[in-house]
């Protein structure tokens, strides 16, 4: 059976003022990122949804908008935080190569600025906001979480940070270049050390940004 790993992408929010950002485009070394301030809407007579109902209905349309350019939804929150609520979507470009293996990314803020308009664009008509919100459209970024095999054997030759929940040669943390996956165990190559990590072992993991 296959197994995922829980590691929330980090947001970096550059100095900005949500407040004020409207929108606000930021393309930071970390990732590329699309902030937009949203008013709250009215809600319609006789419609009542619970939050996972919503946040449901909100993941289906992101996940619409984003394969209709060719990309794919990595993560959604809608949590509140010190600046107010945010609505973060998290999109990928699955199968590109080259600059994975070189530490670029593959989503540029085009494509969050795209996927940001057309996400606007649906809400205003599908979903009730109750609360002013921000909408979050951003990259995984380079230093990007790794949520299970496949994600591993894609970014074959890149720089690990592996944090485990069962001792591997005696230790529950593994750096290294991903070297390979076999019979489910990521090898991790650090000089003349390979370490095998079995897929069971993983807590999370996630990228080394290489500049």
């Amino acid at each position: 059976m296959s197994k995922e790993w829980a590691f929330p992408a980090r947001f970096l929010f550059f100095g900005a003022d949500l407040g004020h950002a409207l929108p606000g485009f930021t393309c930071g070394r970390m990732k590329a990122r699309v902030v937009v301030r949203r008013s709250r809407q009215d809600k319609a007579a006789g419609v009542s949804e619970s939050r996972t109902e919503r946040l449901g209905i909100i993941r289906e349309i992101a996940e619409r908008i984003a394969h209709s350019h060719g990309l794919e939804l990595f993560d959604l929150q809608f949590r509140r935080e010190s600046a107010g609520w945010v609505l973060r979507v998290v999109i990928d470009r699955v199968g590109a190569s080259g600059p994975e293996r070189t530490g670029g990314e593959n989503v540029t803020v085009e494509d969050c600025a795209t996927v940001s308009n057309d996400v606007s664009a649906v809400l205003d008509t599908e979903v009730t906001f109750e609360q002013h919100y921000t909408l979050e459209v951003s990259s995984p970024g380079l230093d990007r979480p790794l949520r299970g095999l496949g994600d591993f054997e894609r970014f074959i030759g890149r720089r690990v940070k592996i944090v485990t929940d069962e001792l591997v040669d005696g230790q529950r943390f593994v750096s290294g270049r991903i070297a390979g996956v076999q019979d489910r165990t990521i090898m991790i190559t650090d000089g003349k050390t390979t370490r095998r990590v079995p897929e069971t072992a993983v807590a999370r993991a996630q990228l080394e940004v290489e500049i």
